[in-house]
C-alpha cells in the first residue's frame, strides 16, 4: 500500500517538474535538468513555493513533502532520473562517465538479478544532487523553538556560525569486488559509520559454497563533500537569564563552503536524530543526539565582494553619485539619531569605505584599511557610533577591552572535541578578517594583551608559534577603538599626552585619533537636549531636511564604491610632501604637541584622500580630496585648538588673519586666492562665515584689498 502511495506520489513529482513554469512562462525545472545533463550545474533545487504556486496543486501532496522530507527527496530524485534529457552540448567526459559506460557494458553479463546487493543503486548513477527549499514566507524558527515534534520535517531556522569543520569526503555507495566471481557488489551507505561486508553475497558465491573475499575499492566507490558546522542562537533571541544554545548543521554536496565562522545565516534543513557511536553510545544510553541537515543557506549581510546589484539599485547608486552633496548625505545617514558629530561620521564612513591594498612587487604589503580611535569623555555616544557602524558593516566583531584577553583577540588553540587534535580557534581579529573589529573600553584593556593588536593594526597578520602550530593568519581588519581619557574625563590642566594615556607605537598607527571633548555651551546644549527628547518621544530623528539612506543602500553604495582603485596623480605629489612638512614643522615648534606625527601620518592622508575619491567614484584623487583629508586631521584635535586660542587670547577674526600673513608670508606673496584662503583657515576649524567677517574688517582697515567678485585678498606692503 505504501509502496504505491510512493508510486503515486513520484508521479505527481514527475508532473510538478516538466509542467511547472516560472512568472516569465518558461519550463523553470526543465530548464534546470537540462543544465544538468550539460554537466553544467550539480544541485537541483526544488522551491516549497513553486509547489505552492503550482496551479494543479495536491495541498496533501505538499504536507507529506513538507513532513516527510528525506525520503521525498529519494522520490524526487527518481523522477529527475525518469525525466533527465539527453543532453544537448558536448563535455569532457570524467572518471565517473568512464566508469558508468564500463558498468553498463559488464551489467548484462554479472546481473543475476536475485540479489539486491548487486544490482547498482540509483545514486551511483547519479551526478547531481537534490535538494528541497522551504518557503521563505514567515518568520525563522530559533534554534530553542525546534523541538522533537520537528523530526524529519523542513524547517527554517536562524543563527550565527560558530565554528566549522573541514570539508571531507563522506562514503555514499561502497562498491567491491570479489575476488573468487569477479562480481561488483554495492553496499548503501546511510549513517556516519557502516559495517563492510567480508563475505561475498552473490548466488555464484554461494552455490560453490566459496567465501569469497571482497575487495574495498575506493575509485569506484561514491563519495560526498561533506562539512560539519555548529550554529548558535542569536542575542536577541536568548531569554533573560538563559544562555544561548546551538545546534550541529550538515553540509553536504554542493551545500558545502558556503559558511564560515561569524556569519549570521538563516538555514533551511531537514531536522533528524542521530544515534552516538561508540564509547559515547554506551555512556548515552537510549539519548540519541540531532542535527540538521542543511537544505539552503541565505546570509543576512553579504559580503562586499559578492553584492549584486540589482537593477534598481545599479540607478539608485549612479543617481546618489550625481549628487554633489552626498558626502554629506551618507555621513548624516549613519546613526542619524544622535546628535551632531558630523565630522566623526564622516570619519567612519571613510571607515567603511577603506583605500584600496597596495601589493608591491617584491611581495610587501601596505594595508588600506583605516583605524580610527575615538577617545572622548563619558556620555559623547562613543558606544552607540560602535554599535551602528558594526550593524552596518557586512561583517563585524564587538568586544570590549574588559571583557576580551589578547588570545581571545588573536587566536587560541583548543582541542577539537571530534578528533582530539590541537586546532586553531580564530579570536574576534581573525574572524573580523576583510572587515570592522569594534573594541569600546580600549583604555581598560591591560597592556600585556594591547600588545596583541600592534601586529595586526600594520601588518594585516596574526603570528601564532604555541603548542606545535606556528603559522600565520590574515587578519586585514579596519580597528575602531573607543576609549576614555586617562582620568575619566579631559583634564585641561594636563597635556595631551598625559590625558590621551597610550603608548606613542600605537597611537601612531591610528590613521585618525578623535578627541571628543564635552564643554559646556548654552546654544549646543539646548539643541542636544532637544533633539534627545525628539528621539525618545518619536523613535526617530528628527527631520534631516533629505531622508536618511537605510543601512542596506549604505552597505550597495559602499560595495560600489569599494571596487575602484584610485591613484594618486603626479601633480598632487609636491602638494602631499609639502603638507606633511608643514604638519611636521607646526609640531616641533609647539611645546606641548596633541598628535605624534610619523611617516604613518602620511600614508593616513593618502588612504584618507583615496577613501575620498573612492565615494565620488573617480579613478584618481583630486585635491579637494586631499583637503578633506587634512581637515579632518586637524578637526580630529578640534576641541583642543580652541582650547589654546582662548589661553592665547586671541578671538578667531584675529587668528584667521594672523594664519592668513602666516601662510602669505611663507609663500612669499602679496595675493592670496579666496578658495587658498577657505582651505587654510577650515583646516584650523574656523568657517567660511567667520572668514568672510575677518576679510571685511582688516579691509576697512585698509591692511588689504578685497576683489569684489571672486573675493581674492592682495595684501597692501605698508
Amino acid at each position: 500500500m505504501k509502496d504505491l502511495e510512493f508510486n503515486a506520489d513520484k508521479v505527481l513529482a514527475k508532473e510538478f517538474l516538466s509542467n511547472f513554469a516560472d512568472a516569465y512562462g518558461e519550463a523553470k525545472y526543465m530548464n534546470i535538468l537540462q543544465e544538468v545533463a550539460n554537466h553544467k550545474i550539480k544541485a537541483v533545487q526544488i522551491d516549497l513555493e513553486d509547489l505552492f504556486n503550482y496551479k494543479d496543486l495536491d495541498e496533501e501532496f505538499l504536507r507529506r513533502v513538507t513532513e516527510n522530507t528525506r525520503r521525498y527527496i529519494g522520490i524526487f530524485a527518481g523522477a529527475i532520473d525518469e525525466l533527465l534529457p539527453e543532453p544537448t552540448e558536448a563535455f569532457h567526459d570524467d572518471d565517473h562517465d568512464v566508469l558508468m559506460t564500463q558498468r553498463a557494458e559488464d551489467g548484462t553479463n554479472n546481473a543475476d538479478g536475485s540479489d539486491p546487493h548487486q544490482k547498482m543503486p540509483p545514486e551511483i548513477k547519479r551526478y547531481y544532487e537534490v535538494y528541497i527549499r522551504a518557503a521563505s514566507k514567515g518568520r525563522p524558527f530559533t534554534i530553542r523553538e525546534v523541538k522533537a515534534s520537528y523530526i524529519g520535517q523542513l524547517v527554517r531556522i536562524s543563527g550565527i556560525v560558530t565554528r566549522c569543520s573541514d570539508v571531507k569526503p563522506l562514503m555514499q555507495v561502497a562498491v567491491y569486488t570479489c575476488e573468487e566471481c569477479g562480481y561488483e557488489i554495492y553496499q548503501d551507505v546511510t549513517a556516519r559509520v557502516f559495517m563492510p561486508l567480508f563475505e561475498c553475497p552473490s548466488k555464484r558465491c554461494f552455490v560453490n559454497r566459496t567465501k569469497g573475499n571482497l575487495i574495498l575499492q575506493l575509485r569506484a566507490s561514491k563519495f560526498l563533500k561533506f562539512q560539519e558546522a555548529k550554529i548558535q542562537e542569536l542575542a536577541e533571541h536568548v531569554p533573560k537569564g538563559h544562555i544561548p544554545r546551538s545546534m550541529t548543521v550538515h553540509f553536504r554536496g554542493e551545500m558545502t563552503r558556503k559558511v564560515s565562522p561569524g556569519d549570521v545565516v538563516e538555514l533551511s534543513g531537514i531536522f533528524l536524530p542521530i544515534p552516538y557511536t561508540g564509547f559515547r553510545a554506551m555512556r548515552a544510553g537510549l539519548v540519541a543526539d540531532t542535527y540538521l541537515e542543511a537544505m539552503s543557506v541565505t546570509h543576512f549581510k553579504k559580503k562586499y565582494e559578492e553584492y549584486e546589484l540589482r537593477g534598481g539599485e545599479e540607478e539608485q547608486i549612479a543617481r546618489f553619485a550625481e549628487d554633489s552633496d552626498i558626502y554629506n548625505k551618507l555621513a548624516r545617514s549613519l546613526a542619524p539619531e544622535i546628535y551632531g558629530h558630523e565630522d566623526v561620521k564622516k570619519a567612519l564612513l571613510l571607515l567603511l569605505v577603506g583605500a584600496p591594498h597596495r601589493k608591491l612587487k617584491d611581495g610587501m604589503k601596505i594595508r588600506g584599511d583605516l583605524h580610527i580611535c575615538l577617545m572622548g569623555d563619558p556620555g559623547v555616544a562613543k558606544s552607540q557610533l560602535l554599535k551602528h557602524i558594526i550593524n552596518v558593516a557586512p561583517r563585524g566583531v564587538y568586544t570590549t577591552g574588559k571583557g576580551s584577553s589578547g588570545v581571545g583577540l588573536t587566536a587560541a588553540v583548543l582541542k577539537d572535541p571530534v578528533t582530539n587534535e590541537m586546532v586553531l580557534e580564530g579570536g574576534a581579529l581573525v574572524l573580523a578578517d576583510m572587515g570592522i573589529c569594534a573594541i569600546d573600553e580600549f583604555d581598560k584593556m591591560d597592556e600585556s594583551d594591547r600588545t596583541a593588536i600592534h601586529e595586526v593594526m600594520e601588518q594585516q597578520t596574526v603570528s601564532i608559534a604555541k603548542a606545535g602550530i606556528t603559522t600565520s593568519l590574515n587578519a586585514r581588519t579596519a580597528i575602531l577603538a573607543a576609549a576614555n581619557p586617562a582620568w575619566g574625563r579631559y583634564d585641561l590642566r594636563r597635556t595631551p599626552a598625559e590625558n590621551i594615556n597610550l603608548p606613542p607605537a600605537l597611537l601612531s598607527r591610528f590613521d585618525l585619533l578623535w578627541l571628543i571633548l564635552d564643554r559646556a555651551d548654552m546654544d549646543s546644549d539646548l539643541e542636544l537636549a532637544r533633539h534627545v527628547v525628539y528621539v525618545h518621544q518619536n523613535k526617530e530623528s528628527p527631520a534631516l531636511g533629505f531622508t536618511p539612506l537605510e543601512p542596506s543602500v549604505l552597505r550597495a553604495y559602499i560595495s560600489a564604491a569599494r571596487r575602484l582603485s584610485p591613484y594618486v596623480p603626479k601633480e598632487l605629489e609636491e602638494y602631499i610632501a609639502t603638507a606633511y612638512s608643514s604638519i611636521r614643522q607646526e609640531e616641533a615648534k609647539s611645546n606641548t604637541p596633541h598628535s605624534y606625527t610619523t611617516v604613518r601620518t602620511l600614508l593616513s592622508i593618502l588612504r584618507t584622500s583615496a577613501a575620498l575619491a573612492r565615494l565620488r567614484f573617480s579613478e584618481t584623487v583630486a585635491q579637494s580630496d586631499v583637503d578633506e583629508a587634512l581637515r579632518l586631521m586637524q578637526m580630529s584635535k578640534f576641541s583642543l585648538y580652541s582650547d589654546d586660542r582662548q589661553k592665547s587670547g586671541l578671538d578667531a577674526i584675529s587668528d584667521i588673519y594672523s594664519i592668513l600673513r602666516d601662510e602669505a608670508a611663507r609663500a612669499n606673496k602679496m595675493d592670496v586666492s579666496y578658495a587658498h584662503a577657505l582651505n587654510w583657515i577650515s583646516r584650523k576649524g574656523y568657517s567660511e562665515a567667520q572668514l568672510k567677517e575677518c576679510l571685511e574688517e582688516y579691509a576697512a582697515l585698509n591692511v588689504w584689498q578685497i576683489h569684489p567678485h571672486t573675493f581674492d585678498i592682495r595684501f597692501i606692503d605698508a
